[in-house]
């Protein structure tokens, strides 16, 4: 699976001048991926409107390796940085490549509107906080409960055996 670790803290947020700022967010301690990523980033936001039919192309200009290359494409695609256009699709004029997307930025944004709403005291209940509070306490590791239900669980019950477990 791909790492999609990334510093979303406030203060490197509001640090963030340029795309090589940006890179350091994305792919933090790994020079190699942020070269890699300002090289698709560059390519894909001055193609316009229009695609990057391979992204290997200036990757290659660059001397990245196709490794990089691979795990930062599928880090950019997993996050909804970047879209694979199919040729099959219309709205690009049935042309294949690589585009920026708008979905990681739409899903910021919402991120930050879902954290407001729950910080509002109005809109919730404290009755379900504390619920919810319980919940999370009966899945941790360390309380036993968790642990406990689940070694129930997965015994098998014998009906020969007056329901006693095995």
């Amino acid at each position: 699976m791909i790492n999609t670790r990334i510093e979303l803290a406030f203060n490197k947020i509001a640090r963030i001048s340029d795309a090589s700022d940006l890179a350091e967010l994305l792919f933090p301690s790994n020079r190699n991926q942020q070269h890699c990523f300002l090289a698709i980033w560059f390519s894909l936001k001055w193609a316009g409107p229009g695609l990057v039919p391979n992204l290997g192309a200036p990757a290659q200009q660059q001397g990245v390796s196709k490794r990089t290359l691979e795990r930062v494409r599928a880090k950019l695609r997993r996050l909804g940085l970047i879209d694979h256009v199919s040729r099959f699709s219309a709205r690009h004029g049935y042309r294949e490549g690589w585009a920026l997307s708008t979905r990681y930025e739409r899903s910021l944004r919402q991120l930050a509107d879902q954290v407001a709403m729950l910080k509002d005291v109005t809109r919730g209940a404290r009755e379900k906080d504390q619920l919810l509070l319980q919940f999370a306490a009966a899945r941790c590791t360390g309380s036993g409960t968790a642990e406990t239900t689940d070694a129930a669980r997965r015994q098998p019950v014998s009906a020969a055996s007056g329901g006693e477990s095995r």
